[in-house]
């Protein structure tokens, strides 16, 4: 990870401010680099910053339920499933344009002329 990064998460608070040594270098122990690599799988795994710091307040308390550690993870699942959809709507809208358009020249190009229009085409809107 990054040194921009890590202070950035010191920043807002998902990570401790370190100690410092002498020389004033940051210094992190265990319980630090447990966290931060927890940080890092939680990212890897597409958590936004804010359910990675509710769970990581949901693991600071173990004798907790686990309730709310599940719907966080069954949030993210969806949101999972949801840009899969929509990538795999992508997918197909792309591979139609390649292989229906894919001949001619560029004043007959159904691909320059459906990504200057993409909405109309696909019914996906402008922002998607």
């Amino acid at each position: 990870m990054k040194v921009p990064t890590i202070r950035y998460y010191e920043q807002i608070g998902l990570l401790p401010e370190p100690e410092r040594s002498a020389g004033n270098q940051r210094l992190y122990g265990a319980k630090a680099l447990d966290r931060l690599a927890f940080i890092r799988h939680a990212r890897d795994l597409g958590f936004p910053l804010e359910a990675i710091r509710d769970l990581l307040s949901l693991s600071d308390r173990p004798d907790q339920s686990c309730a709310a550690a599940d719907i966080i993870a069954t949030e993210q699942l969806a949101a999972v499933k949801a840009r899969i959809a929509r990538l795999t709507a992508l997918k197909a809208e792309l591979e139609r344009m390649i292989m229906q358009y894919a001949q001619g020249t560029i004043a007959d190009c159904r691909v320059i002329e459906v990504l200057s229009d993409h909405r109309a085409e696909t019914g996906l809107g402008a922002a998607t």
